[in-house]
């Protein structure tokens, strides 16, 4: 079996300006590939795991979507950084799905493909909807980021938090 980390995207790896679906507007966050690196040389595989309701909204298209997908996977690449799979979910919240955050298809979707040790692994998101999915998938390790966004540590269902992904490899040491 093998451990994994399971990236939220907005806020996580890039700056969450709402509806982000063009290149020209996509900043990755400062320290994301480090810390990636990092975590792939402790042998954990990456996945990314992300609610997209603006295709559901008819704000973009999958296409648009996966052409930022694609350019991204790229930078990643380029950074010796792989991306094993990314699930998204393109549903309006109020379509009620089975894959949107905090429901788990998205990671049940990659355990399809993947023998992942889920008591090894981490999921790391920005928002309580994130660590709540990782709870619901049996994901006790959880990171929740505040990524330029003040939330109170108080309410946040994460085992631990701090200020932006570049800070993961102060807590995630094995």
């Amino acid at each position: 079996m093998q451990k994994a980390i399971f990236l939220d995207r907005d806020g996580v790896i890039n700056l969450d300006q709402g509806y982000v679906y063009k290149i020209e507007d996509f900043v990755f966050i400062e320290g994301v590939f480090t810390s990636l690196q990092y975590l792939q040389k402790k042998g954990y595989l990456l996945f990314i795991i992300t609610n997209q309701s603006g295709i559901g909204r008819s704000f973009y298209t999958h296409d648009d979507f996966n052409k930022l997908n694609n350019w991204m996977i790229k930078e990643f690449m380029t950074n010796n950084i792989k991306i094993n799979q990314i699930e998204l979910c393109p549903h309006d919240p109020s379509e009620n799905c089975s894959c949107r955050k905090p429901k788990t298809k998205m990671i049940n979707n990659i355990l399809k493909n993947y023998d992942i040790d889920l008591s090894s692994s981490w999921l790391i998101g920005d928002k309580n909807s994130d660590i709540k999915c990782a709870i619901n998938a049996n994901i006790k390790n959880t990171i929740q980021v505040q990524s330029g966004k003040k939330f109170n540590q108080k309410n946040s269902f994460a085992k631990y938090t701090c200020s932006s992904i570049k800070d993961v490899i102060n807590i995630i040491k094995v």
